[in-house]
């Protein structure tokens, strides 16, 4: 069954993501903003066992001593680090799993079906969130790449190179199954003639930015990036690494804030996440929507860097077979990317399974990114997926690439 095989693969990459870890890390709140990467793993288990052993199956809650601990709205942040040890979790979530299945095989899909992938990808945004802090992890320890003091030799640059996008109408959003409450309903958009760039922006392209004094001219940057640029001291982005040979790499670790300064200082904007999708998904040729830049094929290692495969970016030229229909490349995996669009609802939203998933960050507080990143699973990786965080948090695998 394809659901049971893709609730195993996940369990798969999500333990995988788990060695090693020690277990001072496992417990640590590594960033205010984020939880314990072991809470994360704790949660998946909380969660699966709360929507299908409970609400579908109607059993009573199991482990009811972890209730507090690994719901979602139990405990603040600060206070969920005294955690079970990795093995003790790891049973937890055994547990709750063979259960899951044994429903499974009686459970009416076709009533459920839509709850099962929400699950799914739930625990793929949770293993993401995982991998980045453990990569911040690396980042606070010293274990990550250093600085060269050899600077990129300034040799060719992605960011000149744009697609023409026509004018005229696509249809943006999804409402297939898998697709979450947020990218829901379909809809019909007309855009004006736009230019979207070819390449998410280069290590290589953002080096300009900040040799030519980007970080010190207020200029480039909005009102609130500024003040939060001279508050945080901010002179780079947070995983800034100047070798030649990630020159070609995106950037990221960047804020919102940082993409924006970055694109009024190249003379563009970011886009709009319509501009984004509209770039990513639609085929002018056959004027239909793809559920991938490259078509309806599941993604592959051929077509883009996803689900911790290679466990860091690549260039942005590697994917020649993932590029859109209008020819734009690295849409899907490698970095997310900020738009300028805030997250707000499409019409006929409605909320599933709770509210608190995605109706409570409408709040024109949160920015869109789009597009995924290395760590982004299968499940969690289509055009029409919506990511949302405040624009001054840069510990995410975000960069961007912008619009005229």
């Amino acid at each position: 069954m394809l659901l049971a095989e893709s609730l195993k693969s996940c369990r798969a990459e999500t333990l995988a993501l788990f060695t090693p870890v020690e277990d001072a890390i496992f417990c640590r709140q590594l960033h205010p903003e984020f939880s314990p990467v072991g809470w994360h793993l704790g949660h998946i288990a909380f969660t699966e066992a709360y929507w299908i052993l409970e609400q579908l199956q109607g059993f009573k809650p199991i482990f009811s001593e972890y209730r507090q601990l690994f719901a979602a709205d139990g405990l603040p942040k600060t206070e969920r680090q005294k955690l079970p040890s990795f093995q003790i979790i790891q049973e937890y979530l055994q547990v709750v799993r063979d259960q899951v299945l044994e429903y499974l095989e009686i459970a009416p899909i076709e009533e459920q079906e839509r709850l099962w992938w929400w699950l799914i990808q739930h625990e793929t945004q949770h293993q993401e969130t995982i991998a980045l802090l453990l990569q911040l992890s690396r980042f606070q320890s010293g274990n990550f790449p250093k600085i060269s003091r050899n600077p990129m030799r300034a040799t060719s640059s992605q960011s000149s190179a744009m697609i023409t996008i026509p004018p005229g109408e696509f249809l943006m959003g999804c409402d297939r199954l898998q697709a979450q409450d947020n990218e829901r309903t379909t809809q019909k958009i007309y855009l004006d003639f736009y230019q979207i760039d070819t390449y998410p922006v280069t290590c290589r392209d953002y080096q300009r930015f900040i040799e030519k004094g980007g970080y010190d001219n207020a200029n480039y940057w909005s009102e609130e990036g500024w003040q939060w640029k001279q508050k945080n001291l901010i002179t780079q982005p947070l995983y800034w690494i100047v070798s030649e040979e990630r020159a070609d790499h995106p950037v990221y670790g960047v804020s919102w804030y940082e993409a924006q300064a970055y694109a009024k200082f190249i003379g563009k904007r970011l886009p709009t996440e319509a501009e984004w999708e509209k770039a990513a998904s639609w085929d002018e040729e056959n004027q239909q929507q793809r559920l991938y830049p490259w078509g309806e094929n599941l993604p592959d290692i051929t077509r883009c860097n996803y689900s911790n495969q290679i466990g860091q970016t690549t260039p942005v030229n590697s994917y020649l077979q993932g590029k859109s229909a209008y020819g734009c490349w690295d849409m899907l995996g490698n970095v997310w990317e900020w738009t300028d669009s805030w997250f707000c609802p499409y019409p006929h939203f409605q909320p599933y399974p709770y509210p608190g998933y995605s109706q409570i960050y409408f709040d024109q507080q949160h920015r869109v990114l789009r597009g995924g990143s290395w760590a982004t699973g299968t499940w969690g990786l289509r055009n029409s997926f919506r990511n949302w965080y405040h624009p001054w948090v840069r510990q995410i695998l975000a960069g961007f690439r912008c619009a005229i």
